[in-house]
């Protein structure tokens, strides 16, 4: 059974990294657990779903402040032997008294060091982060696994063209390019992906920091693309499956 810091350290590292994300809400059963968050600037749509129920995380709350989390979790303190449990209280709800998670105790080996995170109430979450759900049947016309030194590559094109926010992905030949910049200027393309079956007939734009973010992630990647202007990166870290929906951007 996987220790409890093993998922929050999981979940905080395919969170915060991208750089606009510090919230999150958790929706947990006995059957599953599901993470659910929007970035601030709405470049992204995250869903996670771990590959086995957290027992600890049963009922909705939000976890605010990850960056917060994160140095707790950073702490060597922690890291080996260390006792975290999710602290609750009874509330009612429906004219019914429930048991709901309000928080974290972390404390080391000897019991000597000790920390408090306080989650947010479902109350709370659910007014600061409005559910918003990506369509479920879009069209994906192109998928693929990225490679690792195709991912570089995009690293050292980006660096060349620092410039520049988005990218655009097209279709020519059986290869994927990305596109930067503005031809009557500086501008840079590369191929990223070969043997691609599938066709985008439409020049969207991607954020560049976002969908370099999502790449760096430690997993297993599939990367989709859709002429309805949506992409979308699902990252299986081994723990759960991450997805990241991205909306096609105004350039």
């Amino acid at each position: 059974m996987q220790h409890i810091y093993e998922y929050l350290k999981d979940v905080v590292d395919h969170t915060l990294s991208l750089g606009n994300i510090d919230l999150v809400r958790v929706n947990g059963t006995d059957v599953d657990t599901q993470v659910d968050a929007m970035a601030e600037d709405r470049s992204v749509l995250f869903l996670a779903k771990t590959h086995k129920p957290i027992p600890e995380f049963i009922g909705q709350f939000g976890m605010p402040n990850l960056t917060k989390l994160n140095v707790i979790l950073n702490i060597p303190e922690y890291k080996e032997n260390s006792k975290i449990s999710v602290t609750t209280q009874e509330k009612t709800q429906e004219e019914k008294k429930v048991t709901v998670p309000t928080g974290l105790h972390f404390e080391n080996k000897s019991g000597d060091f000790k920390n408090d995170y306080r989650f947010m109430s479902s109350e709370l979450i659910n007014a600061q982060l409005k559910t918003v759900k990506a369509k479920k049947d879009i069209k994906w016309n192109v998928e693929f696994s990225p490679q690792v030194q195709n991912i570089q590559r995009l690293k050292f094109m980006a660096a060349a063209n620092s410039e520049e926010t988005t990218f655009i992905a097209k279709t020519e030949n059986g290869a994927l390019k990305f596109y930067f910049g503005d031809h009557s200027s500086h501008a840079g393309n590369f191929v990223f992906a070969d043997g691609i079956t599938g066709t985008l007939t439409k020049a969207y734009h991607w954020p560049i920091a976002v969908v370099q973010s999502i790449l760096s992630l430690q997993g297993d990647k599939i990367f989709r693309f859709s002429d309805e202007g949506a992409a979308q990166i699902t990252v299986d870290s081994g723990l759960g499956l991450y997805t990241y929906t991205l909306p096609a951007m105004q350039k």
